[in-house]
């Protein structure tokens, strides 16, 4: 059994009148695919908004520990230097700009501010092909879909370098077929050694996926389970 890639610590996250979350406790371990599974309103998007950097360190009480080092991200991009990205419900993508573009916003390939266009379209190729498409890296975002506008977004994450990718509600706006290539993408980022966690209310996606399985009720964790064993399904 791989140890801990993530230890979040007695989380608290507290807004105007309301407590989000209350002593949340998550372990992910290395390599995994953790889920992390409760009602509308539990608190799941704002835990990770917690570990992301979307609520910096110090709007939040408790510890992260990435990699076994103390962490205290003052905002996503902190995060995201130390391997950790987040993909949200609402995706970050810039409809008429193109999928190279898209991939690469903020982070252009680019000398002397002069961006070097032959290296973007090929590396941007080659992210492409990891995520299973073979759209034109010119390509309008707002010519393609929504599942392969999420795929464009893995991509992205792919060239940060990503450790740990996070997804939340991934497959809420996709269709069937849709939904099934992007959860076999999170299997083969598995295979390449990439940790995931994706926040689902959908148990057949989290039984197809996931190798454990954290419940948050109320803003609470109320238990790990390992998906695969019997008693949990």
């Amino acid at each position: 059994m791989a140890g801990p890639v993530l230890e979040m610590r007695s989380i608290v996250k507290t807004f105007p009148g309301v407590k989000a979350l209350s002593d949340v406790t998550l372990t992910v371990r290395q390599g995994e695919v953790h889920a992390i599974c409760g009602e509308n309103g539990a608190g799941k998007s704002t835990l990770m908004k917690v570990l992301s950097g979307v609520h910096p360190h110090g709007s939040y009480e408790g510890e992260i520990l990435f990699e076994g080092e103390l962490c205290r991200f003052k905002d996503i991009r902190a995060s995201e230097q130390h391997g950790i990205v987040i993909i949200h419900q609402e995706l970050a993508l810039v409809p008429f700009l193109s999928i190279a573009e898209n991939i690469f916003l903020g982070n252009e390939h680019a000398t002397r501010g002069l961006i070097n266009w032959n290296e973007t379209l090929r590396h941007a190729t080659e992210l492409l092909r990891r995520v299973g498409l073979t759209d034109h890296p010119e390509t309008r975002v707002a010519d393609i879909g929504v599942g392969k506008q999420q795929l464009v977004e893995i991509a992205k994450a792919l060239s940060k370098k990503v450790k740990l990718l996070i997804l939340d509600e991934p497959t809420a706006a996709l269709n069937d077929e849709d939904s099934d290539k992007l959860l076999d993408l999170i299997l083969e980022l598995k295979k390449q050694g990439i940790t995931s966690i994706i926040i689902s209310h959908k148990l057949n996606e989290i039984r197809k996926v996931a190798d454990s399985v954290t419940i948050i009720r109320d803003g609470q964790s109320i238990e790990t389970l390992d998906v695969k064993d019997p008693a949990t399904t």
